[in-house]
């Protein structure tokens, strides 16, 4: 190389300009770069779905000495600079800068003018036609939305959730659930502690989400009101897009009319009128599409133009045939367009081959579930959500107490159309029909009346029959939901009842390891028994310590009753009765160091010490042990335990090391499973033995 001439190759990297420390940037330079507050960043944010990152290491890609914790793509910090909403942010700022100039000049009219008009309106309909190019994307991003929407229709205004964000979340959720109801796309659902899980089909995509208990909500002041906004506003715009393709869909107008003097009365669900689109219907667009392919027909020949006339002529007779959609009830309706097309079926073809489970349409069985029937809903029931799971699954007729509001079909207890009667409270006794009143129906108050008693011919049920009826996809026995009645078990029906777990609908003998009930057995019983071994040896001590004081007592009474005799013992001998009941004694203590022998031989065997007695030679009893058959349950226990640890310790020595860490992650995660199984079925055995003892007495 040349004297002076430019090296080869490419020139060396700046420190801090590649790998992570490129591709990181912390939140406070990105609030620089986009040259916005940090709570319209944190808006824009959570428009764009724009989330912090954790980097591999957090030395290398921060680039300044001080601790950074919040870090994002450098790529996403570049695209938001081309985003519409920070010229929008902008002229908030700008705007609200000449609001505070004209209040500080004193000039109210310029301030309330400039907040009236020149308010800058925000729309995201943009973002979210950009986040969701598919209609299935929007739907698989669902959850998190309704959940929200269903936390804040339950809301109380405050200054933080103000009453037109609540009243557009109510809103919004009424006509999601009312496309539901229509199209019976609800499947299942949960009472758990949280609230109310409900799950949809729509689609093809499970959409799961929570509602809240209609208890009275506390607002905290630990929850940041204006993030959860943010997220709201953005959910409200994402469901009423989903609202309105859902709706158009099956040809209903979008958005339904609401009737606001049932809303006021708490109407609800009942408040909303749905219509179909006429615009959309199937005829219209068959006769136009018609008219459009006969246009441009010569209308010079009269000859086509009475063959024209004639073939659109028959064409209008054929399609007035066709049922009128406007007249007929909205949720009488069909689903889907292709419930009566014909559906492939696997067929087998090798004779041998496992058969293969064939397609269904829909489950209309299911959807048509309550329809045969009509409900009446005490006043201590929540009337939402079993509105909501009874109109889903095909039910038309709902009556409820006055008290709960407006919309149901009957708000008359006595009503006899009614079959069915979903309570909360004690059993009631048989209603008397000797009273006229009841059975007049002219009677005013009839309306009002809450009769005390049964009515005849009536099934009356608690709320979770309708749950476990949606879940289970049949009707189930109501006399296990009467009220009174010891509910069977609500169980989950996302969860599957593994092989080791425990399944409270299962028999208990059928999921108990082989001994677990006897070696149950033989704990209760000792825990009911005194512990022989702590106790045994105060015993025998006081026993000895009473002997021995009785015969001092003895002796100062003799000595006292005869003072001569004294001089005769001066020689150190005793008398025959000191010596017999010294000899008492001395048996006593023998009996009491081979006892301890005993005891100590039996704990070292790991035998459990029965409440059997020996008697000592002054005829005072003193515990033993006695062999017993719950013995040999025991030996035979750990017997068997003993064998199948040293068993799987065999094992263990031939696996590696890797392996063997491995198995031992997996046997303490099925140890854990096995003793919350294992306690779960001693409570289970517990409340049935308990059960049998009360219907025994």
């Amino acid at each position: 190389m040349a004297f002076g001439s430019a090296p080869s190759g490419p020139p060396p990297l700046s420190r801090r300009t590649s790998g992570q420390a490129k591709n990181f940037i912390t939140r406070t330079q990105a609030v620089r770069k986009l040259q916005v507050s940090l709570p319209d960043f944190r808006r824009l944010c959570i428009f764009k779905g724009i989330y912090p990152r954790e980097p591999r290491n957090r030395k290398k890609a921060s680039k300044s000495s001080t601790h950074s914790t919040t870090f994002y793509y450098t790529k996403d910090i570049q695209f938001l600079l081309h985003e519409p909403l920070l010229n929008k942010f902008r002229e908030q700022k700008a705007l609200a800068k000449k609001i505070a100039r004209s209040l500080g000049r004193g000039e109210v009219g310029d301030a309330a003018r400039l907040e009236k008009t020149g308010k800058t309106r925000i729309s995201l309909d943009h973002i979210i036609k950009e986040r969701y190019p598919t209609f299935v994307d929007a739907l698989r991003d669902l959850d998190d939305a309704l959940s929200l929407l269903f936390l804040f229709s339950a809301l109380p205004s405050t200054s933080t959730v103000p009453p037109k964000t609540i009243a557009l979340c109510q809103r919004l959720c009424h006509e999601f659930e009312h496309y539901l109801i229509v199209t019976h796309t609800l499947r299942k659902s949960f009472l758990s502690i949280k609230g109310i899980y409900f799950q949809a089909t729509i689609q093809g995509q499970d959409i799961l989400w929570l509602t809240p208990y209609r208890f009275v909500q506390r607002v905290t002041g630990d929850v940041d009101f204006r993030i959860m906004g943010t997220f709201v506003e953005f959910y409200a715009t994402l469901l009423g897009f989903v609202n309105y393709r859902l709706y158009n869909s099956i040809g209903l107008i979008y958005p339904p009319e609401i009737d606001l003097a049932k809303d006021e009365k708490g109407g609800e669900l009942s408040a909303f009128d749905l219509r179909q689109n006429r615009i959309e219907t199937v005829p219209e667009r068959q006769i136009k599409a018609f008219e459009n392919d006969h246009s441009s027909t010569s209308t010079g020949q009269s000859d086509g133009n009475q063959g024209l006339g004639m073939d659109l002529q028959k064409r209008v007779d054929e399609i007035a045939k066709l049922p009128d959609l406007e007249n007929n009830h909205i949720y009488n309706q069909t689903a889907s367009n292709g419930n009566d097309e014909a559906i492939d079926k696997f067929e087998v073809a090798d004779e041998g081959g496992d058969a293969l489970e064939q397609p269904r349409i829909s489950d209309s069985d299911a959807s048509q579930l309550f329809a045969p029937y009509s409900f009446y809903l005490s006043r201590e029931t929540p009337r939402q959500p079993l509105e909501l799971l009874l109109r889903a699954f095909g039910c038309k007729r709902i009556g409820w107490d006055a008290v709960l509001g407006d919309g149901g079909f009957t708000h008359d207890e006595a009503d006899k159309s009614v079959t069915h009667q979903i309570v909360d409270r004690p059993p009631l006794a048989p209603l008397d029909y000797s009273d006229d009143k009841i059975e007049d129906p002219s009677d005013p108050a009839r309306i009002t009346r809450r009769p005390v008693s049964k009515m005849l011919g009536r099934i009356y049920i608690q709320p979770q029959w309708v749950w476990d009826c949606a879940n289970a996809g049949r009707l189930l026995r109501p006399d296990l939901y009467a009220p009174g009645a010891t509910l069977p078990p609500h169980l989950s029906p996302w969860v599957k009842p593994s092989k080791s777990a425990y399944d409270p609908n299962a028999p208990l003998a059928e999921q108990e390891p082989e001994g677990e009930a006897e070696r149950h057995d033989l704990e209760e019983n000792e825990r009911r028994e005194p512990h022989h071994l702590a106790n045994l040896t105060d015993e025998l001590v006081e026993a000895v310590s009473a002997d021995t004081e009785a015969a001092e007592t003895n002796d100062m009474e003799i000595a006292d009753e005869n003072p001569s005799s004294s001089a005769s013992n001066f020689d150190g001998f005793e008398s025959e009765d000191v010596i017999s009941r010294s000899s008492d004694i001395s048996d006593d203590s023998d009996i009491r160091k081979s006892q301890y022998d005993r005891e100590l031989e039996a704990e070292a065997a790991g035998l459990p010490f029965s409440s059997k007695s020996v008697n000592g030679k002054n005829g005072s009893s003193i515990k033993g042990i006695a062999k017993s058959p719950e013995d040999d349950v025991r030996r035979k226990f750990s017997k068997k335990k003993r064998e199948e640890e040293e068993e799987l310790e065999r094992r263990k020595m031939m696996m590696s090391k890797k392996k063997r860490k491995l198995y031992e992650k997996m046997a303490y995660s099925n140890h854990k499973r096995d003793e919350e199984a294992e306690k779960l079925r001693r409570k289970r055995r517990k409340l049935e033995r308990a059960k049998k003892g009360a219907t025994a007495s």
